[in-house]
């Protein structure tokens, strides 16, 4: 069936016809790779006492247990690996060595289940975790970021950016086979990382490109020494950012900095991805003024859930809880009822999306990291119950400081004496210390209902130097120099 036509439909259909086709889509990826393939799985499900054919519907996922980070101790369990013997006695693969010959089965066996392309999670807060793709995996990223180019409305005469590092990680690979998907020009500088930040500016104005797809604490970064040093990126259109949350206060600052560049009226979007998904998804297109729709999902390639993260039981459309996925058709690395950690507050919402029409599920509202909403509950700061999600974005919406970072002290480094609040932060505007403090403790005694201890004010390198702009795969807001409690 022609892509653009499958998509079309998916993107139109009705909830019901969307959920009875996952169930009938969930069952033959079952029965056809991950059962008989996957060691772990397989395990499962004989301990279970549970078969492929025990899965009509998306419902009916509730039977199996979530899988956790902690579960990819060992990531060759989850590597889909086939008896090669079985794979060649499939009627598709007979029926392609009759057509085509014995080597051309072979090549389309190997495309379709040998990996070829390692990407890694992060790590900042646990070791590594390796996820493989095959063949069948790229051309499933390539399509994923068609449909990223697709609900961002970008067009293909459109000259893009690519600004992620060269990482083996997600981010990169995604824009990179998106470019590949849609068709259009795109060129990648490797982030800070590879050309530096006047490498980047240097070639974005000679690109003078219409979209660029970045980190947003590296964009903004970017924006503003482009400013500072009297560039015109007049053609911008789209800024498409992912690796970290875009907060509204982040996407005014973003915004105003385009219109000075000579971009007024440029449309900045979020994404939502993770390691373990193989995909990214996007917000809409929308209008300058109006609020985002949420991230438009693809529910031909992948079933989210939102659970509650107490009991782990689905919770209805609509409801916050934590956001659990699963593929419908994957090679390489595959997890099912992946646990992401991520809380989101809106939900799953199936109504169609007021600005673009689509019909396809959208994730709506405020995601926040599950783990770090009950790290600072654990730990109390100053003797206030904190939720790290809000403390994480509590600057954002600062309009009197450009760039920021919280620091965590023990005083005079003892582990046992209380908790210290440090905040760095670069002025705008040539405001004052005395503004800047006040704004600052103000935002703070709003958000979370105490004060930092101190405010400190920096440069813009010093504060790029801290947070690691073009040097850490993610800047650093949030750093924790308390030490560890000393043993008993």
């Amino acid at each position: 069936m022609n892509p653009n036509r499958t998509t079309w439909w998916w993107e139109n259909a009705s909830p019901d016809e969307q959920l009875h086709l996952q169930g009938l889509h969930l069952r033959k990826f079952l029965r056809e790779a991950v059962v008989p393939f996957s060691p772990w799985y397989r395990r499962m499900f004989l301990e279970l006492g549970l078969a492929a054919r025990d899965f009509d519907t998306v419902a009916d996922l509730a039977a199996l247990p979530l899988t956790t980070k902690e579960h990819l101790q060992d990531p060759r369990d989850f590597i889909l690996t086939p008896d090669p013997h079985a794979l060649k006695r499939r009627p598709s693969t007979l029926l392609t060595a009759f057509a085509h010959g014995a080597k051309a089965a072979q090549r389309k066996l190997e495309r379709e289940w040998r990996p070829v392309l390692l990407t890694s999670t992060t790590g900042r807060a646990s070791t590594p975790v390796p996820f493989f793709y095959t063949q069948y995996d790229l051309d499933r990223l390539t399509r994923g970021g068609l449909r990223l180019m697709e609900v961002c409305r970008s067009e293909r005469t459109f000259r893009h950016v690519n600004a992620f590092p060269f990482a083996p990680h997600l981010a990169f690979w995604q824009a990179h086979q998106a470019s590949l998907g849609f068709n259009t020009f795109m060129i990648s500088t490797g982030g800070g990382k590879a050309l530096g930040t006047e490498g980047n500016i240097r070639l974005i104005d000679r690109i003078d490109p219409d979209a660029i797809i970045a980190m947003p604490t590296f964009l903004y970064h970017l924006l503003q020494q482009a400013h500072a040093a009297g560039s015109r990126w007049s053609h911008l259109k789209r800024l498409v950012l992912g690796g970290e949350k875009v907060p509204a206060g982040m996407r005014q600052k973003i915004a105003e900095l385009c219109a000075e560049l000579g971009s007024p009226g440029v449309s900045i979007l979020s994404t939502y991805a993770f390691t373990e998904a193989k995909m990214a998804w996007t917000e809409c297109h929308t209008p300058p003024g109006v609020a985002p729709t949420g991230f438009h999902l693809y529910p031909d390639m992948g079933i989210v859930e939102i659970v509650d993260p107490h009991s782990g039981k689905p919770v209805p459309d609509g409801h916050p809880g934590e956001i659990v996925f699963t593929p419908l058709d994957a090679r390489g690395t595959v997890v099912l009822r992946y646990r992401t950690g991520d809380v989101i507050d809106g939900g799953l919402v199936r109504t169609p999306c007021p600005v673009c029409g689509r019909t396809c599920p959208r994730l709506v509202g405020n995601i926040s990291r599950l783990t770090d909403r009950h790290q600072l509950h654990i730990d109390k700061l100053k003797g206030t119950l904190v939720d790290f999600g809000a403390l994480e974005h509590v600057l954002d919406d600062t309009r009197e400081i450009g760039a920021w970072q919280i620091e965590l002290r023990k005083r005079n480094d003892d582990p046992l004496e209380c908790d210290e609040v440090i905040v760095h932060a670069v002025p705008m505007g040539g405001l004052s210390a005395k503004t800047v403090r006040e704004a600052v403790t103000h935002r703070f005694r709003e958000m979370v209902e105490f004060s930092p201890n101190d405010v400190l004010l920096h440069d813009w390198d010093e504060m790029r130097r801290r947070q690691g702009v073009g040097v850490q795969l993610k800047e650093q807001k949030i750093v924790d120099h308390r030490p560890p409690p000393s043993p008993a």
